[in-house]
């Protein structure tokens, strides 16, 4: 493939797009926000998944929340990145691990520049600054902005990928292994490597340094699962049970089928309806991006966070959000765009980053991300 320079001023139109899109959203939260009486601030920072976050780097690990039905929620089951990092900010700042979340998550919109930096390698810069658009301007876009690891993993999921389609395998291990300290699906990134690897490979390269990356790549995630399961006596299963705790588990997505059918079922039939067309579409992107021979280390990592978002068993509520990582969806869309006269392709993208802001401060300030 084409070197390409990724230096600030090639990327900076992406980056703008990125961050216009992203502040267009913040904007519109602390409109509604200010109308409805919360708080933006404690929306993005103190909520949720955030406050597991925000204790773990505060007191560590063993913190357990016991239900009423017998299960347990066990701070266990967040991988560990992003408190670390936390704590990093936290300490010469003076921030809470809450406010430093959201500093991990700005300085995280590189995601958006190794979403670019992919797209342009594949099909040229205009291309992939529509992906960076587009990728901020989804539905629930407004995760980028908050303390959450989904900005995080996929900005060590995009450089990492960069890295294994460029051959620069010590970065592509070192980043596979950041991911896999950051989220489960960071097995993704790592498959992806291997992927990359063993056709590299195949196609008659040897180098020290492809071996390293390899083996790099899945000590950040089998880390942590060891320490996991040393600490409760589980063993390998020992993160599978903090898992199943959460009611987390892979049932090929039986569990899901049975939820939609449940809303079809009743007067929250349109519910059920959206929620079929939103699989549909997943599943019909993916198709394309196979159809359009992107790169086996794409497909590969995307297959695996769709496979992985759609057939686990617990939080429904969660899947868009899930999702996010799988920006290489998104490249039949940005390629079109580029296509496109750019006034219009700026309206589209402009028209869904409006509708993104408003459904993100709605969703915010009512259910939010479980």
């Amino acid at each position: 493939m084409p070197v390409k320079d990724l230096g600030f001023r090639r990327a900076a139109p992406a980056l703008a797009v990125f961050a216009a899109v992203r502040l267009l959203g913040l904007a519109v939260l602390a409109l509604w926000c200010a109308a409805a009486g919360s708080s933006p601030h404690t929306l993005l920072s103190a909520r949720w998944d955030s406050l597991w976050y925000a204790r773990i780097a505060a007191e560590g690990y063993g913190y357990e929340v016991h239900l009423p039905n017998g299960d347990v929620h066990s701070n266990l089951a967040f991988f560990p990145l992003l408190p670390w990092l936390e704590r990093l900010v936290a300490a010469p700042t003076g921030l809470s691990y809450g406010s430093a979340g959201l500093v991990v998550s700005v300085v995280a919109g590189l995601a958006a520049w190794g979403i670019f930096a992919v797209g342009d390698l594949l099909h040229g810069r205009r291309a992939g600054v529509f992906a960076a658009g587009v990728w901020a301007a989804l539905p629930v876009g407004i995760v980028q902005s908050m303390a959450y690891s989904e900005s995080l993993f996929t900005a060590l999921a995009a450089w990492g990928l960069y890295g294994a389609l460029r051959g620069r395998w010590l970065t592509a291990g070192l980043l596979a292994a950041g991911a896999g300290l950051t989220r489960p699906v960071g097995a993704a990134v790592v498959a992806a490597v291997w992927v990359a690897a063993a056709l590299a490979w195949r196609g008659g390269e040897r180098s020290w340094r492809m071996a390293a990356g390899s083996a790099l790549a899945p000590l950040g995630a089998a880390a942590y699962v060891w320490w996991v399961g040393a600490r409760t006596g589980g063993g390998l299963l020992g993160y599978l049970d903090v898992q199943g705790g959460w009611g987390n588990g892979f049932d090929g997505g039986w569990a899901f089928a049975r939820f939609i059918g449940a809303k079809l079922a009743s007067s929250a039939a349109p519910a059920g309806i959206g929620l079929i067309a939103g699989v549909v579409l997943v599943l019909w992107l993916y198709g394309l991006c196979v159809r359009r021979r992107q790169p086996a280390a794409l497909l590969v990592y995307c297959g695996i966070v769709v496979a992985l978002a759609l057939c686990a068993s617990g939080y429904f509520g969660s899947k868009p959000r899930l999702l996010l990582p799988a920006f290489p969806l998104l490249l039949p869309a940005a390629v079109a765009l580029a296509r496109w006269r750019t006034g219009r392709a700026v309206a589209v993208l402009g028209a869904a980053a409006l509708a993104s802001a408003v459904y993100g401060a709605f969703w915010l300030n009512g259910s939010g991300p479980p």
